[in-house]
């Protein structure tokens, strides 16, 4: 369990800060200050069936935590999820504002707070690394491929050097799925994509290999779902030895086949696959087989299953994205509703 004070959430109406919340409620958890960038998204849908107490927008909370460490009471927690986390973004003015100086405050706030500090990290970072990747890989020698992993890089080397590390959780999420992404544009999971082509096609689009060993459709990544990664998160923060960088994954690679043919399982049709050329632009920085190591995070005392991957797609398909449903607090583990009433914020 978290230590007693309220919980800072930035980018708490996103993926995986919106369901971090939904986690934190499971708990009975909800002393939660919500801050993010709502603007004209239409993110603010994943907080109406969530408990907290508060919400601040991103700019006004980074103006109150530097005016005055204790401008938000007591605080025990914070999670900084908030960030720009698209991978074709090219303003790197922007993302070092956005993502490196801003993460920058909130690590020294947290520490002036004494508060429990777990970040967001990615594991774009790793660059062009394939195979299993371990988080014992040297930062120095890491090349992130676009703007937005080097950002993340670049708070990480940060974290290490000041050693904010030793005192910190860096997460490292995969191929993070599940409800709540709607809004994340073409930055969606492939899951989610897919369910879209095939309900308005009946068809699915991936691309072709290019690479000798691996037939269509047979790159390997290592696919999370979103509830097993705020499971690994929770544990992660309330884990007194835990400090440093962790791999957030299944810990298994699977292919592109594996993840979309529960989708069409799930919407009762038949698989129709197309593969599609692949981008001359991507060739040379696509990956063919990536996987996280998550000894570590067995090590630190994890122990709980990890979802099967056609058991999420599948609850994911047919719980969210078939009947439009969010994350909501009344809601079980499972995704289904309970009978209690939700309380909004």
């Amino acid at each position: 369990m978290l230590p007693d004070g309220r919980i800072v959430v930035t980018g708490g109406a996103g993926f995986i800060g919106s369901a971090l919340i939904w986690g934190l409620n499971q708990q009975g958890v909800d002393r939660i200050l919500v801050s993010d960038r709502l603007d004209r998204t239409e993110k603010w849908r994943n907080l109406s069936g969530l408990r907290f107490e508060d919400y601040v927008e991103a700019d006004d909370l980074l103006a109150r935590c530097s005016d005055s460490g204790g401008a938000f009471g007591e605080v025990s927690a914070i999670f900084h999820l908030g960030a720009c986390s698209s991978t074709t973004e090219t303003d790197m003015a922007f993302l070092i504002r956005n993502n490196f100086e801003y993460s920058k405050q909130m690590a020294v706030w947290s520490e002036r707070l004494k508060a429990r500090f777990v970040y967001a990290s990615s594991a774009a970072t790793y660059g062009a690394l394939e195979g299993v990747v371990k988080e014992t890989v040297s930062l120095d020698s890491l090349r992130p491929l676009n703007a937005y992993a080097f950002s993340k890089h670049l708070f990480d080397c940060w974290a290490q050097r000041t050693g904010v590390l030793e005192r910190s959780v860096g997460v490292k999420y995969f191929n993070v799925f599940g409800p709540n992404e709607d809004h994340k544009g073409d930055m969606r999971s492939m899951v989610n994509k897919a369910y879209h082509q095939i309900r308005d096609t009946g068809c699915v689009g991936l691309f072709k290999s290019h690479r000798a060993g691996f037939r269509d459709g047979e790159q390997l990544r290592d696919f999370l779902y979103v509830k097993d990664a705020v499971a690994m998160t929770l544990h992660l923060a309330s884990a007194e030895s835990a400090h440093g960088l962790y791999n957030l994954g299944s810990g298994r690679a699977s292919t592109w086949l594996e993840l979309v043919t529960p989708v069409f399982e799930t919407c009762s049709l038949p698989a129709r696959i197309e593969f599609i050329e692949m981008p001359e632009m991507l060739r040379g920085k696509y990956q063919y087989h990536t996987c996280a190591s998550i000894e570590k995070l067995r090590q630190s005392g994890y122990q709980q299953p990890i979802t099967p991957l056609d058991d999420a797609v599948t609850e994911y398909v047919r719980n969210y994205l078939l009947s439009g449903h969010r994350l909501a607090q009344d809601q079980a583990p499972g995704g289904q509703a309970t009978a209690s009433t939700t309380r909004q914020a």
